[in-house]
């Protein structure tokens, strides 16, 4: 053990964005292809991962004429000899890894108990395996140039909820090995930071991907929040240390409001399983579980996501938080002075 790990573990000092070289898993769609595009426009390489080669080509075509540098390979998350190979693979492209991200992940919307056993343990090889994996493979190249691991987690890491409880099990159980895994790093003098990002709903194209056996089309949780919000505050943790970061000041209300009054909260919590899905029309899904959907957008073709989020914008802007903190007390201390 460093003979100072658990006080102050190994930190090196943390490349401009400029300066590294990013790998994203699940880097088609959504949350991660938000984040390889704002990567490489700020002067990252990035290396992507998905299953799909057509849309991962494409991408990397994308980025490349818009002036950046990307490498990819495909491979299922939840295989962990493919994993390794294209940890590999990103080494030999650029020389080294600074940041990984660990985005890939999929969903079911059912009720836990109808849910399908092997879509049920599809969705953990996915969701848990594919951070196992990606640790294995990722941390040895992290300790020999410092960095950052990231995961991508989720608000329902700290809560249950209805219709989508086989992905919040998932996400705690995604929570439990990043925690432990930090400890264990950190007392062996590692110098990585380990950082879970929780978003709260965000508009992806989740709610066409999702397995579905609910009576209607899917819905993304609200309110939904702009995948943009999500791929800026990875980027916060590929150049600070943090230990969680939430996206979303109404998921982090929801949390809160879980832990303080458990047992209200699930009595509540009930009451929003009708807003999960239409109810008009059949069950409609493309179910990307055992197959890669059709990729290659951010965004949800049905639900807009909100751009701002004052939480986010203060949590990634400590001054700026500070100022407001400063504010605020002097307006309270003038009003009770007039008082």
């Amino acid at each position: 053990m460093h003979p100072f790990a658990l006080l102050s573990p190994r930190a090196r000092r943390r490349r401009r964005l400029a300066e590294q070289v990013i790998v994203i898993t699940g880097a088609t769609s959504g949350i991660g292809l938000a984040t390889a595009l704002k990567a490489a426009a700020a002067g990252a390489r990035v290396f992507l991962i998905a299953r799909d080669a057509v849309t991962l080509a494409r991408v990397a075509d994308r980025i490349h004429a818009q002036g950046g540098e990307a490498g990819w390979r495909a491979a299922d998350v939840g295989d962990r000899d493919a994993v390794e190979a294209a940890a590999q693979a990103a080494v030999d492209r650029f020389g080294g890894i600074d940041t990984w991200v660990n985005n890939a992940g999929v969903a079911i919307y059912a009720d836990l108990l109808a849910t399908p056993r092997e879509e049920h343990e599809r969705l953990f090889r996915t969701n848990y395996w594919g951070v196992v994996n990606a640790a294995e493979a990722a941390v040895k190249h992290l300790r020999h140039r410092g960095g950052a691991f990231i995961a991508v987690g989720s608000i329902v890491a700290d809560m249950g909820t209805p219709v989508l409880g086989a992905y919040a099990a998932s996400k705690h159980a995604v929570k439990g090995y990043l925690d432990s895994l930090r400890i264990e790093q950190r007392y062996d003098g590692a110098p990585i930071s380990f950082t879970l990002v929780k978003p709260s709903g965000i508009a992806t194209p989740l709610d066409d991907h999702a397995a579905n056996h609910m009576p209607g089309r899917p819905k993304i949780p609200r309110p939904a929040y702009d995948a943009d919000l999500v791929a800026d505050t990875i980027l916060y943790a590929a150049r600070h240390r943090a230990r969680e970061l939430t996206v979303g000041g109404t998921g982090l209300a929801q949390v809160w409001a879980a832990n303080s009054a458990p047992s209200l909260f699930a009595r509540w919590a009930g009451f929003i399983t009708p807003t999960l899905y239409e109810h008009a029309g059949p069950p409609e899904t493309s179910a990307n579980l055992f197959r890669p959907a059709e990729n290659g957008r951010v965004r949800s073709a049905r639900e807009t996501g909100r751009v701002v989020s004052v939480y986010a914008l203060l949590r990634l802007r400590p001054r700026l938080a500070a100022a407001t903190a400063c504010g605020l007390l002097a307006a309270a201390l003038i009003a009770a002075r007039r008082r």
